[in-house]
């Protein structure tokens, strides 16, 4: 059985380029590095990457032409399934590319809602997919009618709840968005009401946030003694989880885990997720998890910051520096900092020490 489950994801195994615009101030290697991890989340296999400066910029199909001829001579030779362009693209765009390059094509925004439709198991993350689906869809429906059809409406950009249908008429699309949003107002208005609970209970929420892919869901596992799905690619956990953790001497908290950030966040995401990122918003401390064996941590933590600040989030963070195990030299630890491992259950004690401080000192 385990055999032929294993042949059956090799089957959907599609094989995609990148297409990165890039300019003077881009950490190319960063840039290069965050989108083929996306890629790789979305289940592909990257076969090349291919950029060009945001100076040849094209309107009609954001490539310039000599790179347009350039990735048709690449195809040639090197057959693929999708072009991936990181960038957020019009619909005339994404049209105009694909029937150029003969090859299906996904803008950066789609490919991150793909993985997210991938991984949404509850019904909440799955209405919050469906709606991201469905408000990108509305901008761009007449240009991509019939424009997929033609790769066989499977694999990376055609999943999700529902089975996104781009024939889907305006008026539906539009009505469908309308009754997405009145249930995540549902939810919302529940997570207001348990948040007023919480504080005439006063029992503290502490939310676990950061870059994807830091360890979040793994620390969880490990404060909580639960075992909520965690794996080693982007996006691998999009819905919150909630569970008790017991600090010493009669204290404890709501610890939450929740969906990662990325740089550049979807528009279409955060608005139709803005139920999720309620629990981020509301907590009264935010365990900011880090990669510290990743090359581009700082980094990391600046973008994960940015938009914590952008939530209006608290400014109580505890930075977990997870993944130390892996760390090659010694790192820098900062006051509001953590040395931690997973995988050694180090610093684990001490970690709870510090939020039962923060919280009830």
């Amino acid at each position: 059985m385990k055999q032929k489950m294993h042949q059956t994801q090799e089957e959907k195994t599609e094989k995609a380029i990148i297409f990165c615009p890039v300019d003077k101030d881009t950490d190319k290697d960063y840039q290069f590095a965050e989108i083929s991890r996306l890629c790789f989340s979305a289940g592909m296999e990257v076969v090349k990457i291919f950029s060009q400066s945001k100076d040849a910029f094209n309107r009609r199909t954001i490539m310039g032409s000599g790179k347009v001829e350039e990735v048709k001579n690449f195809l040639k030779e090197n057959p693929c399934d999708v072009l991936v362009v990181d960038f957020q693209m019009t619909g005339a765009q994404l049209r105009n590319l694909s029937d150029e390059l003969d090859i299906k094509v996904l803008d950066r925004i789609l490919l991150i809602i793909d993985i997210f439709a991938l991984n949404a198991k509850s019904s909440e993350g799955k209405i919050e997919v469906k709606l991201a689906q469905n408000r990108y869809l509305l901008t761009r429906l007449s240009s991509l009618q019939g424009s997929q059809g033609r790769f066989g409406g499977k694999g990376a950009g055609m999943r999700g709840p529902g089975e996104t249908k781009i024939e889907l008429d305006r008026r539906k699309l539009e009505k469908e968005i309308l009754t997405l949003q009145n249930e995540i107002e549902k939810i919302k208005n529940a997570r207001r009401q348990n948040k007023l609970l919480r504080e005439k209970n006063g029992i503290k929420s502490v939310v676990l946030g950061g870059y994807t892919n830091a360890g979040k869901s793994s620390i969880f596992n490990l404060l909580t003694r639960e075992n909520i799905y965690a794996d080693d690619k982007l996006f691998a956990t999009l819905d919150t989880t909630s569970r008790r953790l017991f600090l010493g001497d009669g204290k404890f908290c709501l610890l939450t885990d929740t969906v990662g950030f990325i740089s550049k966040l979807p528009h279409e995401l955060v608005e139709s997720f803005s139920a999720t990122l309620e629990e981020v918003k509301n907590a009264d401390l935010i365990l900011h998890v880090v990669d510290v064996s990743d090359e581009f941590y700082k980094k990391n933590i600046v973008i994960t910051n940015n938009i914590l600040n952008d939530l209006g989030a608290t400014d109580k963070r505890i930075v977990i520096l997870n993944k130390s195990d892996l760390l090659k030299k010694p790192v820098e630890i900062e006051k509001n900092q953590i040395l931690f491992s997973v995988k050694k259950k180090e610093n684990a004690d001490k970690l709870k020490e510090i939020i039962s401080k923060v919280l009830y000192e």
